[in-house]
């Protein structure tokens, strides 16, 4: 969360003149409402059955710039599926976090204490983050721009 996929996501596939797609827009595409509603309304559950099938989809179907969403790889299926493509996982601390999104009532596994919440979401997280990463991107105190190139760099991609 707030570690810039969408902002990042969109300039590499323009670096690499390729299309950007992000699971999250797709769910809220094809629900007809947003994350935090599906959250509220139907469960954490749902929600992860949703963006289980998202990521089915677009790994299947896309073939440019991909950017899921953080709980996506809580999945043992979805894992699998990224074990083959070139993955970067962008890292950053709580406190760029609180910097970049402040936390806010959009993001409801934070709705309570967002600070202590997130932390213990990104300790749960982050080895299956590093799991699937081929490259892990620090973002902390870098511009979109500095961590797409970091990304390209680290992937050995070639933009044109």
């Amino acid at each position: 969360m707030g570690s810039g996929k969408s902002t990042v996501g969109a300039l590499l596939a323009e670096r690499l003149g390729a299309v950007y797609r992000d699971t999250d827009a797709d769910i809220v595409a094809t629900e007809g409402r947003e994350i935090a509603d599906i959250f509220v309304e139907e469960g954490e559950d749902h929600f992860r059955a949703l963006e289980r099938a998202a990521v089915r989809t677009a790994v299947a179907e896309h073939r440019g710039v991909l950017a899921l969403g953080g709980g996506a790889v809580l999945d043992a299926d979805t894992r699998a599926l990224l074990a083959p493509l070139p993955v970067a996982y962008l890292s950053m601390d709580v406190e760029a976090a609180v910097r970049r999104v402040g936390l806010g009532a959009a993001r409801p596994l934070l709705a309570v204490n967002p600070r202590r919440q997130w932390r213990e979401l990104m300790d749960a997280r982050r080895h299956l983050y590093e799991e699937v990463a081929s490259a892990v991107v620090a973002t902390d105190d870098r511009t979109p721009e500095e961590v797409a190139q970091a990304v390209l760099d680290a992937l050995e991609l070639k933009d044109v």
